[in-house]
């Protein structure tokens, strides 16, 4: 039997019982020795690990936030933000999940967008128990290969 089978609850493994909500949605997970309440920022982690396995995503995060990151990882002794371009919204049964994405050049968006909506989906619903209740995607540029200024190599400008 799964955790989500028949109209209240189901066992789940190591003596775990899952309620489900009136709703028939998501909901917390119940131990005999209490509730697990799964912070924002594991949640967070969750959704930026899916979106970055789906190939075609070059970068996370808007232009602004990009460009703080790229400093922060420089800068010794400064851990790199690990949820960069990602806001979630968490409640006792459901989260919600804002991704801000840099694509690679020649990818259909539409295409690339859903892959993304559907790996986040499926990636916070099986390891936080939580019902995803929206993916939204803005995607912020597009990175065509060559065009960063580090990866070109100019010749100096004076000698």
């Amino acid at each position: 039997m799964s955790q989500d089978d028949g109209p209240g609850a189901g066992r789940g493994g190591a003596g775990t019982l899952r309620k489900r909500g009136a709703d028939g949605g998501s909901s917390e997970l119940v131990t005999p020795g209490g509730r697990t309440r799964i912070a924002d920022a594991v949640v967070a982690k969750v959704a930026t690990m899916a979106a970055k396995q789906v190939g075609g995503v070059h970068e996370m995060g808007a232009g602004m936030s990009r460009t703080i990151g790229s400093v922060r990882e420089r800068l010794p002794g400064v851990a790199s933000d690990a949820t960069q371009g990602v806001d979630v919204q968490v409640g006792e049964r459901q989260a919600a999940v804002d991704i801000d994405l840099v694509v690679e050049y020649g990818l259909s968006i539409p295409d690339l967008a859903g892959a993304v909506r559907d790996n986040v989906i499926t990636e916070v619903e099986h390891m936080c128990g939580l019902e995803v209740v929206e993916v939204n995607i803005t995607v912020d540029d597009v990175h065509v290969a060559g065009e960063d200024s580090e990866e070109r190599s100019e010749e100096p400008r004076v000698r």
